[in-house]
This record gives structure tokens, C-alpha cells and sequence, in this order.
């Protein structure tokens, strides 16, 4: 299956649970791609104590899957693509939704 996950969430908790599933979606043999959009450009800045955030990006990604983050919510931010991150349109963000079996939101 191809999953498309959209983050536009900043809260860490739900942010971690996301790449989580990613990355289970990964071990099953799935495609996974992720986008973030608005504040979930933010993903990077979000370790806490409990919820190790960027580790779970590089998990995803380590693991085949892809993370691309919203070029236009990042220059707002005034904030560059991240170390995991590819610097990403709303034509990629189109393609995610178009190509995958299934899209969850968070």
C-alpha cells in the first residue's frame, strides 16, 4: 500500500504518533510519504522528554519512507528545510494525495 501522511501539527505527542505509524507502515513493506504543512513545518523543533520527535523523522526515513515540507509554510516561518526534509510545492503536496492508496491527516 502507499500511505500519504499529512502533518500540520505542532504538538509533539501527535506528531510523534504520526512518524510512528510511518514507520510501522514502513517494516510492513509499505510506501510511506509524508508532507508537512503549516505548522507542521515545525516537526523538527518539537523534542521533548518523552516524545523524541526529529528521531522518528530520520526513523522514517532511514526506512525508506519520504518527508517533504511545505516550501511556502516554511518561508513564512522564516525557516529552512530540515536535516530529513525536502523542500517541497503544493504540485508534491497534489501528487501525495493523488498517488497514494490511502492519506491519514494529523
Amino acid at each position: 500500500m502507499k500511505l500519504g501522511i499529512i502533518i500540520s501539527s505542532n504538538d509533539p505527542e501527535t506528531v510523534w504518533n504520526a512518524f510512528r505509524l510511518g514507520k510501522f507502515a514502513l517494516g510492513q513493506g509499505d510506501t510511506v510519504n509524508v508532507f508537512l504543512l503549516g505548522k507542521g513545518v515545525e516537526c523538527e523543533s518539537l523534542d521533548t522528554e518523552h516524545f523524541a520527535v526529529t528521531q522518528a523523522m530520520r526513523d522514517v526515513v532511514d526506512g525508506g519512507g519520504k518527508i517533504d515540507a511545505c516550501g511556502t509554510c516554511l518561508k513564512l516561518r522564516n525557516a529552512d528545510a530540515g536535516e530529513v526534509c525536502a523542500l517541497s510545492t503544493l504540485q508534491d503536496l497534489y501528487r501525495l494525495t493523488r498517488e497514494s492508496d490511502r492519506v491519514l491527516t494529523f
